[in-house]
């Protein structure tokens, strides 16, 4: 059976990250532990800190604006004892129509409005705006440090737990698929892939931890750029000392 044609992730010409030779793969750092990744113990753990710093802030620009702030959900879906058995992470597959980042795996969440209050009050409005997901099932415990990204978006990611029990609802101009990764997976650097590509006579690097669920037929989500960024970020602050 011929292959099929597979989402483009970037908008450069003749780029395809998923066909970027791996340089390397972080098995030789801990995972997080999981006693580290209860709802508890990830409350404790924003609500006071360890000594630590971001691992990636900012992506080699490629885009001619000024940034403009925004607000992501990093949305941990907590388990619910029946058909959930383990703490999740919510992901989005963007629409292939759209301005920046189509196509790509991404959190929820979007431009910070002038009617917003702050940046969680943007990222779950976005969420209910994309996703459906409902803002009172959102429990902010805190946020990540900003995250740059090449197409000059400044973005706060906002951590939140996410009672169980609601229905996804994408908006089809934004959202082309919803789906949950374990926790455990992405807080494992055994599953953290190191990327690198020189373009235009610069050198870019990322990392990315693709996922395919156990299901029969499955499809690869390709998590990588801002979004791997970012749970790289988290990842450095669950497994501080």
């Amino acid at each position: 059976m011929p292959s099929l044609p597979q989402t483009p992730l970037s908008r450069l010409p003749n780029f395809d990250p998923r066909r970027v030779a791996v340089t390397g793969i972080d098995a030789h750092l801990p995972a997080v532990p999981p006693d580290r990744l209860t709802p508890d113990a990830l409350r404790r753990r924003f609500a006071s800190p360890p000594v630590w710093a971001p691992e990636v802030t900012a992506e080699r620009r490629f885009a001619d604006r000024p940034p403009a702030d925004a607000a992501v959900l990093i949305a941990i879906v907590l388990p619910d004892g029946a058909a959930r058995q383990e703490t999740t992470l919510l992901l989005t597959e963007r629409a292939t129509g759209m301005s920046t980042h189509s196509g790509q795996v991404a959190f929820a969440g979007g431009r910070i409005d002038p009617t917003d209050a702050d940046a969680p009050a943007a990222a779950r409005r976005e969420a209910f705006e994309e996703i459906g997901l409902p803002p009172e099932r959102v429990e902010v415990i805190g946020t990540l440090p900003t995250y740059l990204t090449g197409t000059a978006f400044t973005i706060t990611p906002v951590v939140g737990l996410v009672t169980p029990g609601f229905t996804v609802l994408p908006n089809p101009r934004e959202v082309a698929d919803v789906f949950e990764v374990p926790l455990s997976f992405v807080m494992s650097p055994a599953n953290h892939r190191r990327h690198a590509v020189d373009w235009e006579g610069v050198t870019r690097e990322w990392f990315s931890m693709p996922w395919r669920s156990a299901e029969e037929g499955a499809k690869e989500h390709f998590i990588w750029g801002a979004t791997a960024g970012m749970l790289r970020n988290l990842y450095r602050f669950l497994a501080a000392d």
